[in-house]
């Protein structure tokens, strides 16, 4: 018993080679993720509050000094820098409910953590290098007219 195979004419036999594939949805091209917030700025103010007090006291520096210090930047003082730790509040809900940034705020220079705080890019950044570097220059037992920039 022969069996017969069926020959497919040349075109036929090209239409099957050159199937063609479902077409492939237009994907979008991949957005730039929004930049990541550091994560310091997640942390609470009430937290950090106590590790400036600790350093300043250990430089034989005054809680009223940093506190001094912090109203000089920030504008909080007294009653509003208490209700601020009370509520813990992040560094950045901090910064950005502050009364006020003083204005000779840009007079602040030098390096913090290897980071020159005039060249730092963000903001937000900035203003937390800011109250690092008065921290620091009260540790190391700065005057305080020089510290507040007068």
């Amino acid at each position: 018993m022969a069996t017969s195979k069926k020959k497919t004419s040349g075109k036929k036999a090209a239409k099957k080679a050159t199937k063609k594939t479902p077409a492939r949805k237009a994907t979008k091209a991949p957005q730039p993720a929004a930049p990541k917030k550091h994560r310091v700025f997640g942390i609470s103010f009430a937290s950090v509050y106590p590790l400036y007090i600790q350093k300043a006291e250990n430089k034989g520096r005054t809680r009223q000094e940093v506190d001094e210090v912090i109203a000089w930047l920030t504008g909080y003082a007294g009653k509003g820098l208490q209700r601020a730790i009370d509520s813990k509040i992040d560094l950045e809900t901090f910064f950005a409910e502050a009364p006020r940034l003083n204005p000779n705020a840009g007079l602040i220079t030098g390096v913090v953590c290897g980071v020159r705080v005039e060249d730092v890019a963000d903001p937000l950044m900035q203003k937390l290098r800011y109250l690092d570097k008065l921290v620091d220059e009260l540790a190391r037992g700065k005057k305080m007219a020089s510290i507040l920039r007068e």
